[in-house]
């Protein structure tokens, strides 16, 4: 994956496990995290360490260990020091593509095991590349530790006379796959494109995104990779960090025996600072085919890191733009109405740097009066300088950030080994988190009077296709290179062709496949439970590892206590119940949970409303105390109402440019109707949001807020200290519950038709295959899962391993099955090229088909012993922690769940998988959903469909 942004950006963005949320096995390089707002650096506080051994190799390679036996399991994470800031004009997007092709061979190890083997061990694996440097992390059960020495020092010492011209082509087609689905398939898409070519002068090396241009990497060669190589991949221009349940002097010996005979490399230069100034603003506009909102981002430029006024630069992204008290949300949200939200952020990088403010407007809006209010914002600024109290805030926050980001293993690891390479000193982050406390508001103001006041700045106005009167008024039109998707281009059907032949490198040490260690003993959590009441319990796991603490409380009901005409309801009650209480406003509340360093969200789905927290140990009781406020006293004031209905009604414009999200709420109308809950979108239509009153939110307040209550908390707090806070919320919402509603789902009878959305100009097709299958409390509901583990159960799986690695006609394919008391669907999900629609939809078709009667022994076996060892890492995070408890609170399961659902896959037969398969995985009973350009793609998948074709618009009605 790619990020154009710094390393605490990259970092805090997609590159590893942040605070309480769980591991995503499938956010892999094949299928990219979700976005986020940038966020502020961290500040640890002054008692925060990180324990670590530093050494170096003869060849250069520094290596960071951390020993952590709090789970059985192993951490490796590699940092090469090139990002792509190294790359040349005419050979962009190199690095990147680098990153890719690492994972593909190397010369001791089999082919595809980066990919496929380490998921098979129980593992999870990933890489990452950035506009300074390039990631590659994984965690293994400590049994595959060995393994994972081998195939990491590997890929970095002994993969590059592996590469054939056929791999090389195959993988372009990955990558060109990658950048449609996040790019040219994307609403704002082409932002970073735009801003890069205008405020850097052409030939800097920030001039070109990190994904680079498709026709520089379509006419990559093999010579131009050994050239990149030989240049920048070697042991002393890299750092290793090893974090997890090791011993610190036989981990030395390993990595001496599995890297110590690395290449050094070349001696990479240092790259100098290169700032850059403007002499003028410049502002562009584009026509975006996907956007339904129009958007404003003004870009500084600033100073590269590590540079003296970065952090207070950090910290007037936060203060501008960071909270509902900021200049910038009430001139452009509170005052102006002209946006749900804003966002400012300082992103430094290793030669320059930007600040850059962001508003995506509501629909309709003009650009010029969005400008107006920023300005006026900057005066306000001007008038009031830095509120004591906002700092104080933003520091507090950033204690609870950082022990969240080292709250994982990878994380631990992932930390140490970028502060060793970027910063020169693995604990960094430490010194880092002093020097941001010592920033005072003089500090913030005179930087922002050095780099934003009466400065110039790049403008970019992105607005909806044929909206270009909403762009700024002296705005020019941006020039974007755009490719065109062909069918029939012979460049694009690839394979990975014959393995490569070669002479071995020589070495003194055996690097043959090293044999797994003693298997972990996997045993869950120490789980307690507690009874508050008739109708509130409280479930619960202590762990003292960090000072943190993760809770939420879960009331039954959610979207099923809607009808089909107040859709949107529950959802805009969440979003009305995050804005202030009666006694305090929007900003208040949030300045009084941000000084407690703390977080708290209310949401809800489709049967339940949750309200979740994460906190330090020692704010616990007063965050649980704001809980309770915001829970009984909800500020139900038609001023904020309208407020959040806006940004609701902005939301789901939104959502309409989404090509993925269209195929997923169209698949889920059409397996469950459009009156069953499951069947309608979670956040309502523009008909039925437009219509709620502040009124028919007091009766959904009244009807959601009480009722059945489970209460789940992780971390650093007692289970006496736990039930005594949460007890008056218990007798407080505890209650039986009225019968919820009973929803039929329809007659199944669509089986085979192909349902075919239009999105002109797609340059892929979204494609959603499936049916419904049981409720997870059924007895079948674990077989069905273990049973789909081999066809998409992550990278390793039978779709990825045969669209993306096989045909290079996708960046991922997966499949899964829902969760829920209701019945629910099993999903195949990719995103494929366009002109590879019909293949991928007969590929498909083909393996569903014959997959249970092809499923063998070794099959059934392999998937035994993946499962199983993946339960190693199903405890790291409190995340995790907090999921394990709501499995057990939601669905009645026994406390050791895990235990008994591990031996009732060790009893399955071959038998079982099959029957499985044949009863629940059923192509002839499965449906079609592809979203993509009719132009283009119709006749070939109506061909497909053999005259069982149903065009539909995009919010799935007959056209």
């Amino acid at each position: 994956m790619e990020r154009d942004v710094g390393l605490k950006k990259w970092l805090l963005i997609g590159a590893m496990s942040i605070g309480v949320s769980a591991c995503n096995p499938a956010s892999t390089d094949d299928a990219l995290p979700g976005s986020a707002s940038p966020s502020a650096p961290t500040s640890p506080g002054k008692s925060f360490t990180l324990d670590y051994e530093k050494f170096t190799l003869d060849n250069g390679l520094e290596v960071i260990l951390h020993v952590d036996k709090s789970d059985p399991i192993v951490a490796l994470t590699t940092v090469v020091h090139v990002g792509s800031n190294r790359e040349k004009t005419g050979r962009t997007g190199f690095a990147h593509f680098f990153e890719h092709m690492a994972f593909n061979d190397s010369e001791n190890v089999p082919r595809g095991w980066n990919r496929k083997a380490i998921p098979d061990w129980g593992g999870s694996r990933n890489g990452g590349t950035w506009s300074d440097g390039t990631i590659y992390y994984e965690v293994v059960p400590k049994d595959a530790f060995d393994k994972i020495l081998w195939i990491d020092s590997d890929r970095l010492g002994y993969m590059i006379n592996t590469v054939t011209q056929s791999a090389l082509d195959k993988e372009k087609q990955v990558v060109k796959n990658e950048k449609r689905q996040r790019v040219d398939n994307a609403a704002y898409g082409y932002t970073q494109e735009i801003i890069r070519k205008a405020l850097y002068p052409e030939g800097h090396p920030y001039s070109w995104t990190v994904i680079g241009a498709l026709p520089d990497l379509q006419a990559a060669t093999l010579a131009d990779l050994r050239e990149f190589y030989d240049e920048y991949y070697g042991a002393s221009n890299a750092t290793l960090a090893i974090a997890g349940d090791i011993d610190i002097k036989e981990t030395k010996e390993k990595v001496q025996q599995w890297f110590g005979e690395i290449r050094r490399g070349a001696d990479v230069e240092k790259m100098s600072p290169m700032p850059v100034s403007l002499k003028s603003s410049q502002s562009l506009y584009f026509e975006d085919n996907f956007a339904k909102l129009p958007e404003l981002r003004i870009t500084f430029p600033s100073v590269e890191s590590y540079h003296n006024d970065e952090l207070a630069l950090d910290l007037l992204g936060q203060i501008l733009g960071g909270s509902k008290n900021s200049p910038l949300y009430r001139a452009v949200v509170e005052t102006g109405k002209l946006a749900p939200n804003v966002s400012s952020y300082h992103n430094s990088m290793e030669l320059a740097g930007e600040f850059v403010l962001r508003v995506r407007g509501n629909a309709g809006v003009n650009l010029d009066n969005v400008k107006a209010a920023i300005d006026e914002a900057f005066l306000q600024f001007e008038r009031e300088g830095v509120d004591p109290d906002d700092l104080a805030r933003i520091i507090a926050e950033q204690e609870t950030s950082l022990y969240g980001r080292v709250s994982t293993i990878l994380g631990k690891s992932n930390q140490l080994a970028t502060d060793n390479e970027f910063a020169g000193d693995p604990s960094y982050t430490t010194a880092y988190a002093k020097k941001i406390q010592s920033v005072t508001p003089d500090d913030i103001v005179r930087v922002y009077n050095r780099y934003i006041k009466d400065k110039p700045a790049i403008f970019t106005s992105f607005v909806p296709k044929g909206q270009t009167d909403l762009a700024l008024s002296d705005a020019e039109l941006a020039s974007v290179w755009i490719e065109e998707v062909k069918s029939g281009v012979a460049n694009e059907e690839v394979s990975e062709g014959e393995e490569a032949t070669y002479e071995k490198t020589p070495t003194k040490f055996d690097r043959s496949e090293p044999p797994f260690g003693e298997l972990p003993l996997v045993k869950m959590p120490n789980v307690w439970d507690q009874s508050l009441g008739d109708h509130a319990a409280l479930y619960g796991i202590e762990n003292s590892e960090t000072p943190l603490v993760a809770f939420n409380i879960a009331i039954d009901g959610g979207r099923w206590l809607e009808s089909a005409d107040k859709n949107g309801m529950t959802s805009l009650l969440a979003r009305l119940m995050n804005e202030g209480t009666a006694n305090k406003t929007p900003a208040e509340l949030e300045q009084a949970i941000g000084l407690l360093g703390s977080g708290i969200t209310v949401s809800s789905n489709s049967d339940q409303l949750t309200i979740s927290g994460t906190c330090l140990s020692k704010n616990f009781e007063k965050t649980v105390a704001l809980v309770e406020e915001i829970m009984s006293e909800p500020r139900f004031a038609q001023a904020e109402f309208d407020k959040v209905k806006s940004a609701a009604l902005t939301s789901i414009k939104g959502r309409e440019a989404n090509p993925r999200s269209i195929a997923s709420l169209v698949f889920s109308k059409l397996l469950y109707g459009s009156e069953h809950p499951l069947g309608l979108p979670g956040s309502g239509s523009t008909d039925s949001v437009g219509a709620l009153t502040l009124d028919d939110m007091t009766s959904a307040y009244q009807r959601a807020i009480r009722g059945n209550i489970r209460m789940h908390i992780a971390g650093d707090v007692s289970a006496s200290r736990a039930a005594k806070a949460f007890q008056p919320l218990a007798e407080k919402f505890g209650a039986k519950k009225e019968d919820l509603p009973v929803y039929e789902t329809p007659a199944q009878d669509m089986g085979g038709t192909v349902y075919f959305i239009d999105v002109p100009g797609s340059k892929q097709s979204v494609l959603n295959i499936g049916k419904l299958t049981v409720p997870s409390t059924h007895a079948d509901a674990n077989k069905i899962n273990y049973t789909n583990e081999k066809l998409g159960g992550g990278i390793s799986g039978d779709l990825s391993q045969t669209l993306r690695i096989g045909k290079g006609y996708t960046y991922g394919a997966y499949s899964w099955i829902t969760t829920g008391k209701t019945v629910q669907p099993f999903k195949i999900s990719t995103s494929v090229r366009a002109n590879a629609t019909a293949p991928s939809l007969d590929i498909i078709r083909d393996m569903v088909t014959n997959y249970g009667a092809e499923y063998s022994a070794e099959n059934a076996d392999m998937i035994k012993k993946k499962l199983i060892k993946e339960n190693t890492r199903a405890f790291e995070s409190l995340g995790a922690k907090l999921g394990t408890l709501v499995e057990i609170s939601k669905y009645g399961k026994k406390k050791d769940f895990v235990e008994t659902e591990q031996q009732e896959l060790v009893d399955m037969s071959l038998d079982d998988f099959k029957s499985i398969a044949a009863k629940y995985l059923s192509e002839p009973d499965m449906i079609y959903v592809v979203v993509g350009d009719k132009a283009t793609q119709w006749d070939e998948v109506s061909k497909f469909a053999g005259g069982k074709i149903v065009e539909l618009d995009i919010y799935g009605n007959p056209k």
